[in-house]
């Protein structure tokens, strides 16, 4: 028998292995990709509990930052590492880092301790997100993987819409430490559906790691990513911090490049970005992350802002949109093949911008069903165009690259959120600071000397943190606390400068839109296997057989 028989049996036992277990490796991936994105959104309803009993609220935010800079730089490593060692192994382990990263966090004694172990929990987090869409890759083709890749879209979706009411009922009725208690019962039952279902791999020789493209790509994207976080609110963009930050993250993923140009085993080859296929889709992903995300952030703050909603309410707001992504995200998988993946993905991008103008055109007179109404369509945009970065990407590449290129696309999508969230958050804050400073600064230096600490107080705000001032003075708690003159003076200031402010951030949230829709056209034809896997397998036996 030829080696390349050899090479065809291996696969076709592969996916016999595969294949009989296919229901329990199915169920093993639903429980452990839904338990993963849920985390996010359980851990942020109890933090509040959490500061309460451990205090360090000048910590918050590296309770989430920790997480969020081991999951993303870890996303492209666990792809490239799946490719050379198998998903088995490299899934497992990411299951297993989560789960320890989990019970962790549950036994924390401090806000240091919760932030390393949401560091570690990241690390496990980054592996199991990607690698769920790199499995269902390996297990269908054609038409089975379009509609698998909706049901997985809807099921990530899915979590930002009961994680809030989870994370509640845990704080409300247990203890915030059960919030990540919760992930061991689960982790481990997706952990044996997983062992079960999954194959083992059989290397074929000795597989070169990528040590110096791992170390150069972690520093570099961390650099990155810390920047982006922390410039413009703890540190000024100007400041020696941040400037060496963005310097470190050139030097870093500029030697990132060069070294994967020249390695044998590159963690993120450096050759895929020549191929127009990979770098439209990814940068579709990245432009609409850029400008959902902004959606996701600044919504709630109108509605608490301009409406007038509580917290809570206003994050309802969000949940027709998730509704309508999850919709159509199993919706896309299924109509993509009448349609074609480049048309699909351009309808998509053109409804998200229908909604980010209408969005734009949001007033104090706008009901929180209207808004609910463009977040409507606002996700079901979305949820045409997610399934399909990853779907497009699988279907327009070998088996041997499957891994590599699946968690490119959660990697940029991951880094266009996080540009997203700081652009159009430095935007409403210059937008918002020019508009307070002209109409609101000159009425609050009028203001008697007795009110001149909170005078001081606001003028700075204005200056260094609007963002801020509309959280604090738009609060109806907050305002019970000040003069009635104080308020009835400056709230319908700060209500017309956060309109036009928060019409700029749609408007620029449009722009990207607008920019990933062009990307989407230019992606060209896309071929669709029409086979399924057994099909697949049953002509590769054929073939074997026949040598």
């Amino acid at each position: 028998m030829s080696q390349q028989s050899v090479a065809s049996s291996r696969e076709v036992e592969h996916s016999q292995a595969a294949f009989k277990h296919r229901g329990m490796l199915v169920t093993g991936l639903i429980i452990a990709m839904l338990f993963a994105a849920l985390d996010n959104t359980i851990v942020g309803t109890a933090m509040p509990k959490i500061i309460g009993e451990l205090g360090g609220l000048s910590l918050l935010t590296w309770v989430t930052t920790a997480y969020m800079l081991t999951s993303t730089t870890v996303v492209p490593i666990a792809g490239k590492l799946a490719d050379m060692f198998g998903r088995k192994l490299i899934y497992v382990t990411g299951i297993i880092i989560f789960i320890i990263g989990s019970a962790l966090c549950g036994i924390s004694q401090s806000m240091e301790q919760l932030i390393i172990y949401r560091g570690i929990q990241g690390i496990g987090g980054g592996v199991m997100m990607p690698m769920a869409m790199i499995i269902i890759g390996d297990l269908f083709t054609g038409k089975q993987r379009a509609k698998w890749q909706g049901v997985f879209g809807g099921i990530f979706g899915l979590s930002s819409v009961i994680g809030p009411q989870i994370g509640g009922f845990i704080v409300d009725n247990w203890n915030w430490n059960w919030v990540f208690y919760i992930n061991l019962p689960v982790g481990v039952l997706a952990l044996v559906f997983i062992v079960r279902g999954l194959p083992k791999h059989r290397a074929v020789g000795k597989p070169q790691i990528d040590y110096a493209g791992i170390v150069t790509m972690i520093v570099g994207v961390v650099s990155l990513l810390l920047a982006l976080s922390f410039g413009g609110k703890d540190y000024a963009w100007t400041s020696w911090q941040i400037i060496g930050l963005f310097v470190l993250a050139i030097v870093s993923l500029f030697a990132f490049i060069r070294i994967e140009s020249r390695t044998k085993e590159p963690i993120l080859p450096v050759h895929l970005f020549r191929n127009r296929i990979f770098s439209t889709v990814n940068g579709v992903g990245f432009f609409l992350s850029l400008g959902m995300f902004g959606a996701v952030v600044f919504v709630p703050l109108f509605m608490q802002g301009i409406v007038g909603t509580s917290a809570t309410a206003s994050g309802t707001v969000m949940m027709p949109m998730m509704i309508a992504l999850i919709l159509a995200s199993i919706l896309g998988g299924q109509i993509v093949y009448k349609i074609g993946p480049r048309r699909q993905m351009v309808i998509g991008m053109l409804i998200a911008a229908v909604s980010f103008y209408l969005l734009s055109t949001m007033n104090e007179d706008t009901t929180k069903l209207i808004a609910s109404s463009y977040m409507v369509i606002m996700g079901f945009g979305i949820g045409l165009v997610m399934p399909l970065l990853t779907l497009v990407l699988q279907e327009s590449f070998k088996r041997e690259e499957l891994g590599v290129v699946t968690s490119s696309s959660q990697f940029f999508r991951s880094i266009g959120g996080t540009f997203g969230i700081t652009i159009l958050g430095a935007i409403m804050n210059h937008v918002s600071g020019s508009e307070l400073d002209t109409k609101l600064t000159p009425i609050i230096e009028k203001m008697p000397d007795q009110l001149a600490d909170f005078k001081k107080s606001i003028i700075d705000m204005i200056h260094t943190d609007p963002h801020g001032l509309y959280n604090t003075l738009l609060n109806p708690e907050a305002l019970k606390k000040l003069p009635k003159e104080a308020v009835e003076t400056m709230v319908p200031i700060l209500k017309s400068t956060l309109v036009d402010s928060l019409h700029s951030v749609f408007l620029y949230g449009l722009l990207f839109i607008i920019v990933g829709a062009l990307l989407a056209i230019l992606i060209g034809k896309v071929k669709l296997s029409q086979r399924s896997k057994e099909e697949k397998k049953e002509a590769a036996i054929q073939s074997v057989e026949s040598h």
